[in-house]
């Protein structure tokens, strides 16, 4: 076997679930596990981007369900999506996130804005964590992960 055909079948087997799939790191994410041979589950809010991603790397590779992370029923539903079509769920891929609206100061910052951050980078992680657990806790297997990110440590200096 070359080297080129073993490293392309990593992930032969695997099922992912990767939420923020569609675009950035996440679509990066898809295409490489596709790559690997992996059966992978986008759940994202941009539709249009899910499926062109899922017609272009084809769709017995890749689907797509709509999911807003911080919507419980909607995690739920992916998990148990997944589950339903590919029989399992190996990697739970906790990617999406948004950096919210740029403000340089904390005092311009609303509370509307902060609660959508953290609902979607915080609680969506969580609710993808629970929900995966449930499925690979009896399953004695399985790997979840997250994405982060350094924006809360960096200081740009204005106050």
């Amino acid at each position: 076997m070359s080297s080129e055909s073993s490293i392309t079948k990593r992930l032969d087997g695997k099922v992912p679930l990767i939420t923020g799939g569609a675009s950035g790191l996440g679509e990066c994410t898809t295409r490489l596990f596709v790559k690997h041979g992996a059966k992978v589950l986008i759940a994202d809010i941009q539709d249009e981007s899910g499926h062109s991603l899922c017609q272009e790397l084809g769709t017995e590779n890749v689907s797509y369900v709509h999911c807003d992370v911080t919507c419980e029923s909607d995690v739920e539903n992916a998990v148990n999506m997944v589950v339903s079509k590919y029989g399992k769920l190996d990697i739970m891929f906790n990617n999406a996130g948004i950096i919210g609206d740029n403000e340089v100061r904390v005092t311009d910052t609303s509370t509307e804005n902060f609660k959508r951050v953290y609902d979607i980078n915080g609680l969506g992680g969580f609710l993808g964590a629970k929900y995966a657990a449930r499925v690979m806790v009896p399953a004695k297997k399985g790997c979840i992960l997250f994405t982060s990110s350094l924006a809360s440590k960096i200081s740009y200096g204005n106050c």
